[in-house]
């Protein structure tokens, strides 16, 4: 998704994935014996967090772990992996990387994984499913300003162009930080001249908590702020499919 060649012995009989929401992914493409290491924070699905070979962290891989498990294909993101480490991988290994910044761009990393990985029909399969999954979701009725947090001291949002903030403006809500890039740092006083009516608070990469919401109350009074499950709106890959009915119960 960056534009690059990438050779490798088709089909891959030892995977390591570096991101979570696509470990995922290929455990729906039914790649069990295939996937010889992940990260960490691969904690979906269970069985494969407490059995399959743990490669340190997205932003902080084992490198010397990596090459005792002697992958044919190492699946990364641009996002979420550091290039420094993933580029030093790509002289030893093929490593695919996707670039995602909207449900479009999931479904097209859905798609290649499948073709990489020999699950074409069932990749094709699950796109299908959340094509219609979204198709048939029934929007806001109303479109509130969304403020959505995704870390704590410092308080950082999402811009434009990430997928959560694609995420929002799918289920027919509007990004108050629809202005800035990326995950800006916001200030109180700026949140309160933002003035959002619905604040989002997200189960990760920070977990907030009810004191959490205490906070946000004190300043915006008349806001609502909700706790919601950041697995939802961030996981491109198989978790779009569970994410079309929590946005469902969500908007309502």
């Amino acid at each position: 998704m960056l534009g690059r060649d990438v050779e490798f012995s088709f089909p891959p009989k030892r995977i390591v994935s570096v991101v979570p929401s696509q470990t995922e992914l290929l455990h729906y493409l039914g790649l069990e014996d295939e996937v010889a290491g992940i990260t960490k924070f691969c904690v979906h699905p269970e069985n494969w967090f407490r059995n399959k070979t743990r490669i340190g962290g997205t932003k902080k891989l084992n490198i010397e772990k990596i090459r005792e498990l002697r992958p044919d294909l190492i699946i990364a993101n641009k996002e979420e992996n550091e290039r420094d480490q993933i580029e030093e991988l790509a002289k030893e290994f093929p490593v695919w990387i996707s670039d995602i910044q909207n449900i479009p761009q999931a479904l097209q990393m859905i798609q290649v994984v499948g073709q990489l990985t020999g699950k074409e029909a069932k990749a094709n399969e699950l796109v299908d499913e959340v094509v219609t999954g979204f198709t048939n979701l029934q929007k806001a009725t109303t479109p509130k300003r969304v403020a959505y947090f995704i870390w704590y001291n410092p308080w950082m949002s999402v811009g434009h162009d990430t997928f959560i903030s694609n995420m929002i403006h799918t289920i027919g809500w509007q990004n108050v930080l629809q202005h800035e890039s990326r995950y800006p740092e916001v200030n109180f006083e700026h949140l309160k001249e933002l003035n959002p009516e619905l604040v989002l608070l997200s189960s990760e990469p920070f977990p907030f908590k009810e004191k959490h919401l205490d906070e946000i109350k004190a300043i915006l009074p008349n806001a609502e702020v909700k706790l919601v499950d950041g697995e939802m709106f961030s996981w491109y890959g198989s978790r779009m499919k569970d994410a079309v009915g929590y946005m469902d119960n969500l908007v309502k």
